[in-house]
């Protein structure tokens, strides 16, 4: 016997796991009205709350976009086109792209005044100018809707595998602009897709779609709501989308924890997810580094705190001497390119190497402002694989390895699992670090090049680490031509045919 639950009781056990039960709290009881959802997270417990009108807003946006999927399939490649024209038109335009710019100094400053991150939020002119160049990649892709996989013959009849449109994408990322206008790349294989973005960034997401991306869906033809956006700043907004079961695929990007909540709560819905969130790369020197190289890839690793920034260097004990004080020549002058001072995070073995200097006390650029702490902290061994997430100065950990078998074996235990670079010379060194490290993106420089769109010339929805294992049939770029399905169809040229 089921019923609708109306309200909550603080105290009320609540089953999940199968074996484990979490109480209602009594603001969660207080706050819980008749029409409002709750979700349970069955792999943590956590009692998440929608409130009926977020949970309508969610659901008005997977409305108009399942319709426009609906249309989508009578849409011609030639209308596809025409929409990436137009939107990258609009964004290039200086009077259709002053709204928007206006918008997003306002979501700035309202962060800043929050003492919010804004590394991120700024649409600065080198982003804006990265959406329309991801945009017009996209225009001048070929088609990848309705594209035969393989055809296999009979007599009198034939089987071909198609590419077809997976359905309706819901997307959540935290502030980044750009992703707004790399994301419509699932249109180019035939999908839909509905957007939630963070609260800080709300207001330049719709600035975008007032000013340029609902004008270039009108101007192509494309069904109305094609590309929808979740129009509200809380947080149950991602968990009402996530939760409705006609998504295709669930995407999101933003902090590890946040992800990993949204990831649980649509594979309980029953959709397939594809997360991107805890990144942090590593670089390992190696027994033949070239100094040289080892700080340009350092150095250059260090431009601006993103999933695919230098976050842990393990030197081999072996180079200590001479290439600790070449990481942190390099480390500085990332610092003074940010207009900061880099911080570091040494594990006990380092200290020996470090000049009395770095430990004295500086102002570490912070989102809340400078705020004066140790340059150099210390940090267990056991914590390498923690993610710093910096706003001015460029913040990483730095750790002394016996050989480059060990620093391989602590990326593989501790990190995310997602980039890697060995900074060596020889072959052999090489080939052994491809061979042993669990990592979907691995070079021997920058770590920066961990990009769908530097790397493939293809704007990326995401890029997965390994922490939950190898992805199936694809690489960890997600990208708008990746998002697709098989169907089969069979043409019969022999009416006769009987099985």
């Amino acid at each position: 016997m089921t019923d609708r639950l109306t309200q909550l009781e603080a105290g009320t056990a609540i089953p999940y796991g199968g074996d484990k039960v979490v109480y209602v709290g009594a603001d969660l009881a207080e706050a819980y009205q008749d029409g409002d959802h709750l979700v349970v997270v069955q792999s943590t417990g956590d009692l998440l709350h929608v409130p009926a009108g977020v949970h309508r807003t969610a659901a008005v946006a997977v409305d108009s976009a399942s319709r426009a999927f609906g249309h989508l399939g009578s849409a011609t490649d030639d209308q596809i086109t025409a929409f990436y024209r137009a939107f990258a038109a609009r964004l290039a335009d200086d009077g259709a792209f002053a709204p928007i710019a206006a918008a997003n100094e306002q979501d700035v400053n309202r962060a800043r005044e929050r003492g919010r991150s804004t590394t991120r939020l700024v649409l600065s002119p080198k982003m804006r100018q990265d959406m329309i160049d991801g945009l017009q990649i996209w225009e001048a892709a070929p088609s990848a809707r309705n594209l035969p996989l393989e055809t296999i013959s009979h007599d009198g009849w034939k089987v071909d595998l198609m590419r077809a449109g997976l359905g309706v994408v819901g997307f959540i990322f935290e502030g980044r602009p750009n992703v707004f206008a790399d994301a419509t790349g699932v249109l180019r294989s035939g999908n839909a897709v509905v957007f939630r973005i963070g609260s800080d960034a709300l207001g330049t997401a719709r600035a975008i779609v007032t000013n340029a991306l609902d004008p270039a869906i009108s101007e192509s033809g494309l069904p109305e709501g094609v590309v929808s956006l979740v129009d509200s700043r809380e947080r149950a907004a991602g968990w009402a989308l996530f939760s409705d079961p006609r998504l295709a695929l669930a995407v999101a990007r933003g902090s590890g924890a946040a992800v990993a909540q949204l990831g649980a709560v649509a594979r309980q819905a029953g959709i397939p997810v594809s997360l991107h969130g805890t990144g942090g790369a590593w670089i390992v020197a190696g027994e033949s580094a070239d100094a040289a190289k080892f700080s340009a890839a350092v150095q250059n690793s260090l431009d601006r705190k993103v999933c695919n920034t230098l976050n842990t260097c393990c030197i081999v004990e072996s180079r200590a001497q001479d290439l600790v004080p070449v990481f942190l020549d390099a480390i500085d002058r990332a610092g003074k390119a940010c207009g900061a001072i880099a911080k570091l995070h040494a594990t006990p073995n380092v200290e020996q190497y470090l000049p009395s200097k770095w430990f004295e006390k500086v102002e570490i650029g912070r989102a809340e402002g400078n705020v004066l702490e140790p340059r150099t902290e210390p940090i267990a061994e056991h914590r390498l694989g923690h993610e710093w997430e910096w706003e001015d100065s460029p913040e990483v950990t730095l750790t002394v390895v016996p050989d480059q078998a060990t620093a391989v074996g602590l990326f593989n235990e501790q990190s995310p699992r997602f980039g890697a670079s060995l900074i060596a010379e020889t072959d052999a060194e090489h080939d052994s670090f491809w061979e042993t490290i669990d990592s979907p993106f691995v070079g021997n420089g920058f770590t920066r090049w961990i990009d769908g769109q530097y790397a493939l010339s293809r704007p990326e929805l995401g890029l997965s680490n390994w922490q939950g294992g190898r992805l199936f049939a694809r690489g960890g770029v997600l990208s708008g031509d990746s998002v697709f399905t098989v169907r089969t169809r069979a043409t019969q040229t022999d009416p006769d045919l009987k099985r």
